[in-house]
């Protein structure tokens, strides 16, 4: 039951009174420059993001999406439309009715903040037109940044010392800002004034994360592949060299290694892949590689946290401290703790990653927007997501490719008509899975359990049990086609029944959405292939293959 919120506001415009005592706060007390605000400010506090270079910076949201700061002011960076240093919370009315998705910060500082409906506002320290407005004058408010933008939704992120990338909804990444050593990705090292797209290898590529170096970009493909540019002096890239990356430039040692996150150290790189394994490069002087030693490592080398799996990595572009939290929950850190080099993964007291900056990171300054975690409001649903693979909650494993993939009976029961009956009197709990790729079969679960689909249209995808769907070069200029054939008694290929021993061509499309079967003839719209059972019933079974539609 949601409590009913008052506030009050004094004639700074700060709240000085609210009512609120169900919902749960931001812990931001290990943060020193909070020791600021009132009880009654701290309490209203939703998100949070420290800056600045002695953490002497901050903006914070509070529970009715209100924005404030404080802080030394510098270049502008609180957006309040003067240089002034404030010790109290100013409302940040340049922003006001917009709710932040994410935000990042450079070393002048700068400010890049994407609103929950993709827009991006800039403001700060631009010397090296790192705010994307074409200018290099301090932008003292934000600035809704617009060129090359205006029909894109920002999901992502990232800044630099002095340069900015962000990610749109669609996979594209455009970068902006200060370009000596080629992080811009523009090819030259002049510096880019607004929003560029960054292409080369990325041209045809879908990205799904982003990060920023303190001169470098990094970008983490839905493939799994990590592409590097910009500054190289210690590693950083990866690339086995210490040149400069002027484009992006894939790094050919994590072959066969699928990478989710990417996270950048002032110069040094963390990696998490797919089954819960760190990967570190890049600057070593003060052991934040956690290799156990002091020595600059220009190729991936793990790194050995313990035998639960790491479900987050941290860095910040401003520090030489490394983080990672397991998925029991156990926190380490390595690297610059506190003026100790700390050369090996050291398990913390800390529930949160954000901790170990707060408390021994220099400057102490956040690597990520704070917010309060919302595991007290979930739905079913969302509860279910954060489940997938999860081995502390699973009772059943799939072996497919000599690697795991955690699953749950009843869910897969309910979800998919195949399970309901293979699973029905399955008593071990392992199931090896020959037939299927790791990366196919492992999208599929967890479209089971997410309802989203993350595999790339240049895998194979075997469709049921026999039925196939395979990527090949079309007579439809540079799209990839798709065939697909074989038996149909359980899933709709050429007709609601029956079989097709010639492959079927089906044009591919850019997405993915869901087959619809209208009559007992072929005729499917474009998307997923959706199982039957016996027609005209459905199951809900859904296998993922790249968007199509007959060709």
């Amino acid at each position: 039951m949601e409590e009913e919120l008052s506030l009050s506001y004094g004639e700074s415009g700060k709240p000085v009174q609210a009512t609120l005592s169900s919902l749960k706060m931001l812990d931001v007390g290990k943060w020193p420059i909070f020791s600021l605000c009132s009880e009654e400010e701290l309490q209203l506090i939703r998100q949070a993001c420290v800056f600045g270079s002695a953490g002497n910076e901050v903006l914070y949201t509070t529970v009715n999406d209100e924005i404030f700061v404080l802080g030394t002011n510098c270049c502008g960076c609180l957006g309040l439309g003067d240089v002034q240093s404030t010790i109290e919370p100013r409302r940040l009315d340049a922003l006001s009715g917009k709710k932040i998705a994410c935000l990042s910060y450079g070393s002048g500082p700068h400010i890049v903040l994407a609103t929950t409906e993709g827009e991006v506002f800039t403001w700060g320290h631009n010397a090296y037109s790192q705010l994307g407005n074409g200018t290099t004058n301090h932008g003292l408010v934000p600035c809704h940044i617009s060129t090359n933008l205006s029909n894109k939704q920002v999901t992502e992120v990232a800044c630099g010392s002095y340069h900015s990338l962000v990610l749109t909804s669609d996979g594209e990444v455009f970068a902006w800002g200060y370009n000596n050593s080629g992080q811009v990705g523009s090819g030259s090292t002049a510096n880019q004034p607004i929003p560029r797209r960054v292409t080369g290898c990325l041209q045809n590529k879908v990205v799904v994360n982003i990060a920023c170096g303190q001169m470098c970009s990094m970008a983490v493909v839905n493939t799994g592949e990590v592409y590097v540019w910009g500054y190289n002096g210690n590693g950083q890239l990866g690339l086995g060299s210490s040149g400069n990356q002027p484009t992006p430039c894939r790094i050919a040692a994590l072959q066969g290694i699928r990478i989710q996150r990417v996270a950048c150290g002032y110069a040094h790189t963390l990696v998490l892949t797919d089954e819960g394994q760190v990967y570190a490069w890049g600057a070593n002087s003060y052991g934040q590689l956690g290799t156990g030693n002091k020595s600059n490592q220009s190729y991936p080398a793990p790194v050995v946290v313990e035998k639960d799996r790491i479900v987050e990595i941290a860095a910040c572009h401003s520090a030489h401290t490394s983080a990672a939290k397991t998925q029991g929950g156990h926190v380490y850190m390595w690297g610059q703790c506190r003026g100790q080099s700390v050369v090996l993964p050291h398990l913390t007291h800390f529930s949160c990653t954000d901790d170990v900056f707060a408390c021994f990171a220099t400057p102490a300054v956040s690597w990520r927007l704070l917010s309060v975690e919302p595991d007290d409001h979930l739905t079913v649903a969302e509860s279910l997501k954060r489940e997938f693979d999860n081995p502390n909650t699973a009772d059943l494993k799939f072996l497919v490719d000599g690697k795991y993939i955690y699953a749950h009976k009843v869910l897969l029961k309910i979800r998919c008509e195949h399970f309901r009956s293979s699973l029905e009197d399955h008593e071990d709990d392992t199931v090896e899975m020959s037939e299927f790729s790791y990366p196919v079969y492992r999208a599929f679960l967890e479209f089971l359990y997410t309802d989203r689909v993350s595999l790339p249209p240049e895998e194979a995808v075997d469709v049921g049990r026999r039925g196939t769907c395979a990527p090949e070069p079309g007579p439809w200029g540079e799209e990839p086609a798709a065939r697909c054939w074989g038996a149909g008694s359980g899933c709709l290929l050429g007709s609601a029944r029956g079989s097709r021993e010639a492959p079927l061509p089906l044009r591919s499309a850019v997405s993915w959405v869901t087959w619809s079967h209208s009559d007992q003839s072929w005729g499917p719209t474009a998307g997923q292939l959706v199982c039957l059972s016996d027609p005209p019933g459905w199951s809900r079974c859904k296998v993922a293959v790249p968007r199509v539609r007959a060709a």
